[in-house]
């Protein structure tokens, strides 16, 4: 995942902290890099490791369409605060499902966690 093109777009960006504690605990439990099916978006997975979450398109050869990253956790002292980190952009569409993306990462984490590996 080191050897992405360059992004259209860079955003500084939040994640709430439920989300960003799933990922973490996810990758801690089941290891890493972990690959995440989106399933209210069909072809998208997000590859997670601890430096970076790329959203990628499975039906395109896992072709980069966002990435999580830069993620802002050294001064961090409470894990209820949303993280910070930037937001790269490498579609031309990724901004509009930016939002919807995470979210269904999040509820897809949960479902992970809770039935384990097999999922994956």
């Amino acid at each position: 995942m080191d050897t992405l093109t360059h992004p259209l777009r860079i955003f500084p960006k939040k994640i709430e902290a439920a989300c960003y504690n799933r990922g973490r605990l996810a990758l801690l439990r089941l290891g890493s890099p972990l690959r995440v099916p989106l399933p209210l978006h069909r072809g998208l997975v997000v590859i997670l490791n601890s430096a970076i979450w790329l959203c990628v398109d499975s039906f395109a050869d896992d072709q980069p369409v966002m990435a999580w990253r830069e993620f802002q956790i050294h001064a961090r002292n409470n894990l209820y605060q949303p993280v910070a980190c930037e937001l790269w952009l490498y579609h031309n569409c990724a901004g509009l499902i930016m939002g919807s993306a995470l979210d269904d990462l999040h509820q897809a984490l949960n479902q992970l966690l809770i039935h384990g590996c097999e999922e994956v």
